[in-house]
């Protein structure tokens, strides 16, 4: 590290779990962010404040004015213009140090092998059942280590995602639900606030899997009620043995 990262970091690196050799890791490090939306604009802007060095992201979609009540990585300014060209000009205004890859596309079963397999960590935040079952599908072929994040109305959850270790998120939720059976964000709405503190603890995941620290919320779904204030974790320590992904066959 030179003097003016030294310097940016200098928080990050007084921690003993940290110091010069882990803030030296997170910038040799790469995340992928499939998402520039609610869950992916605070998870991109800690990723970057924390010095990761090469962060993807993936969307193919354009803002627009509804997005700027929790999408805090983009401005009035961008709409109109992609999400992933916003991001990296937000993330290159906050940290110079990070290169980041903004991937204009759609996650598809053609492309995701291809694009995950040059990251070593991979966030799910996506708004849709169908992409969250291509990552998990993906990473468990590839051996990439996932977080899974999800939003409605006032309620968050998350849970992480480590190959060989505990089950996978097809285990847990086995089918994508019917069209029109779990109502969207857009027909039930969401607070703003709550893709902050999920996105947020996204980052923190990553931040811990790569520096190799604490306990990943492996085998354990933590749900956040924001009107409450409650976090729970419902453990799942068990692969399901006819998972069709990570199962026996």
């Amino acid at each position: 590290m030179n003097k003016t990262q030294s310097e940016r970091y200098s928080r990050q690196i007084l921690l003993d779990k940290v110091g010069k050799a882990g803030q030296e890791k997170l910038l040799e490090s790469r995340v992928l962010i499939v998402g520039a939306g609610g869950l992916g604009s605070p998870a991109a802007l800690y990723l970057a404040s924390a010095g990761v060095g090469h962060i993807g992201i993936m969307d193919d979609d354009h803002v627009d004015l509804t997005n700027m009540q929790r999408q805090i990585i983009h401005s009035s300014e961008s709409i109109g213009i992609p999400k992933v060209l916003s991001a990296k000009k937000r993330i290159g205004m906050l940290n110079p140090d990070v290169r980041v890859s903004a991937l204009q596309e759609r996650l598809q079963e053609d492309n995701a092998k291809d694009i995950f397999e040059n990251y070593d960590f991979i966030l799910d935040a996506t708004d849709n059942f169908e992409a969250k079952f291509l990552i998990n599908d993906t990473c468990v072929a590839l051996k990439k280590p996932f977080s899974y994040g999800g939003i409605q109305e006032f309620q968050g959850q998350l849970m992480t995602f480590v190959p060989g270790e505990g089950p996978c998120y097809r285990c847990i939720f086995e089918e994508p639900p019917e069209d029109g059976v779990i109502p969207t964000c857009r027909e039930v709405g969401v607070i703003g606030c709550m893709a902050g503190i999920i996105g947020t603890l996204q980052s923190m995941e990553a931040v811990k899997y790569l520096l190799g620290i604490g306990d990943l919320l492996t085998g354990k779904l933590l749900t956040v009620d924001a009107l409450t204030m409650e976090f729970r974790q419902v453990r799942f320590t068990k692969k399901n043995p006819e998972c069709p992904v990570c199962g026996k066959a």
